[in-house]
């Protein structure tokens, strides 16, 4: 075994990745992420140490927010990058610890050793292999600390996009890094490890709300959009991830060049908002999930920038053409890196090599209908309503989470499929895909596939939920006649859940597999108190839900 890493739903055999990582990472690059989280926590419990007597490192809370998301699946898979980060936390762990001191704190003897090891570049490797997932032996403990971990990473993406659109919340950046701290206390039990994943799951629901506020107030509520599939006939380049501050940096600096821009996967929802509906050469979407990449990034034949994570091990046919930026990486690529002093990045190198690439490859024709995020839902909240209330919409399935490349996936079409036609579908996150294009019609003018947006936008559904909570006057928010059948993938899936199970939501299906990292105790503490299960067969479950 050279690594050990299981945070992602595609883990090899459903147990655990040991020697490359499914996602294509390689040991040297899994074992630094584990050195950089090791390192995280140091830092952090000399951070919540100081918090407690009034010192607060603005830097450091920037920086640990970007080490966590540098580590989230298919985000980074840079050696070098990790070493700087590695160095650089180092450095800041004794600032803060300085900062401690100088303040009137007080060092012990009982800290970790991730709070007091001083290695050097030379010895990240050996030591990084000592400090992963395996080194808390308890399989129970480790799963719950891993569930804390996990959730807390994809916070730490949701901060990060906030923040770039200057955004922040300091009770957020305090959790995080609470958190961190609390699971190297081994004195810690159980029971006050599931309390502190619940806790994770209530800060996951700030910050799904602190993100939702930065992009409505940024670039005004999602409006109900069709958006074009097809090409054009000049040089484009295609922007994936999440964020959406790179969309209108780039979108302003290739306005009147001459060269097209069009999204991609998590990025398809950019086109619901206002802001953005202003630059004509916007096009409209390119392709389907992340995971199609490899042939959609090959008949693209321009540049394609990559925002945040969902990369995927380039082919050397296009790699040259594959641009990262913020958090993201990979040897050999090109890397944008942030402005200095809070300037806007320089997106000059890839719009001139968009400008000597050909046309994209047309893939597909026609429109894809989206943009029903809360606000547009809750304009149409006396339809929805009489709708539910006259029978013709017996019942809401969020099918909402990740897209991945198991073949079990197709479950999710062929759920959508078989679904009867009084039903409607709300969803967000490149689940979508499985089935966003399929013609499943509408109920009196309502769409039966309704997209909220990205993953970071299942804040979305939450306020949907709690709304018709409220019209319908109920005590319960699960006595809405809503199933929720969620797909995951990875580490923002994880913080949704748990958002989830915080506001109290029950019976939870998800898949297609169980994550790995659940413990079988842990499954069992799930399933008793929140109802959680996994999928089954369509047939059986359609049963089972419209029972």
């Amino acid at each position: 075994m050279s690594m050990f890493c299981y945070q992602c739903q595609e883990t090899s055999k459903g147990t655990g990745c040991t020697i490359r990582g499914v996602c294509g990472k390689t040991d040297d690059v899994a074992n630094l992420q584990d050195l950089l989280i090791y390192v995280l926590k140091g830092i952090s419990i000399y951070s919540t140490r100081a918090r407690e007597i009034g010192v607060e490192n603005k830097e450091i809370n920037e920086f640990v927010v970007n080490g966590l998301f540098m580590t989230i699946t298919n985000a980074n898979f840079n050696k070098v990058r990790f070493i700087e980060a590695i160095t650089k936390a180092l450095e800041l762990r004794e600032v803060i610890k300085a900062e401690l001191v100088n303040a009137g704190g007080v060092l012990d003897e009982s800290f970790p050793e991730c709070a007091t090891w001083t290695g050097v570049s030379e010895e990240f490797e050996s030591k990084s292999i000592k400090v992963g997932v395996l080194d808390t032996e308890n399989e129970d403990v480790r799963s719950l600390r891993e569930l804390v971990t996990y959730g807390i990473k994809g916070m730490a993406a949701y901060a990060d996009h906030a923040y770039n659109l200057g955004f922040e919340n300091n009770e957020l950046y305090s959790f995080m890094q609470k958190g961190l701290a609390q699971i190297t206390d081994d004195s810690l039990s159980v029971d006050q490890l599931v309390a502190l994943t619940l806790e994770c799951g209530k800060y996951g629901v700030d910050a799904m709300a602190l993100l939702d506020g930065a992009n409505t107030t940024t670039y005004g509520n999602p409006e109900i959009t069709k958006v074009n599939i097809g090409v054009r006939n000049n040089p484009g380049i295609l922007i994936s991830g999440h964020d959406l501050k790179d969309m209108e940096e780039l979108l302003k600096q290739t306005e009147g060049t001459g060269v097209d821009v069009y999204t991609h996967s998590e990025m398809l929802p950019a086109n619901y908002y206002p802001a953005f509906k202003k630059y004509t050469h916007l096009v409209g979407n390119y392709g389907n999930a992340w995971w199609k990449q490899n042939s959609e990034f090959e008949s693209f034949n321009g540049p394609i920038l990559m925002t945040t994570n969902c990369i995927t091990p380039p082919k050397d046919s296009y790699k040259e053409r594959v641009y990262t930026t913020g958090a993201t990486g990979y040897a050999g690529l090109n890397h944008i890196a942030d402005g200095k002093d809070g300037a806007p990045k320089d997106f000059s190198d890839i719009i001139n090599h968009a400008k000597k690439c050909s046309a994209p490859t047309e893939i597909e024709r026609g429109e894809i209908v989206g943009g029903f995020a809360h606000n547009q839902v809750i304009a149409l909240a006396d339809k929805i309503v009489e709708a539910v209330k006259t029978g013709a919409i017996k019942r809401f399935f969020v099918m909402a989470g990740c897209d991945g490349r198991m073949k079990g996936r197709e479950y999710y079409t062929d759920f959508a499929k078989e679904l009867p036609t009084d039903t409607v579908i709300l969803t967000a996150g490149c689940a979508k895909y499985r089935y966003n294009k399929l013609e499943l019609g509408d109920i009196g003018g309502i769409p039966r596939v309704l997209d909220a947006g990205q993953c970071n936008d299942s804040y979305s559904l939450v306020v949907i939920a709690m709304k018709l909570q409220e019209v319908f006057g109920l005590s319960d928010i699960n006595e809405l006649p809503i199933t929720y059948n969620i797909a995951w993938y990875e580490q923002k899936a994880v913080i949704v859940l748990l958002a989830l199970l915080h506001l109290g939501v029950k019976n939870i299906h998800l898949g297609p597999t169980l994550p790995a990292f659940l413990s079988p105790n842990v499954v069992n503490v799930l399933v008793e108190n929140f109802g959680i299960a996994p999928i089954g067969s369509v047939e059986d479950d359609i049963k089972m839900f419209m029972a």
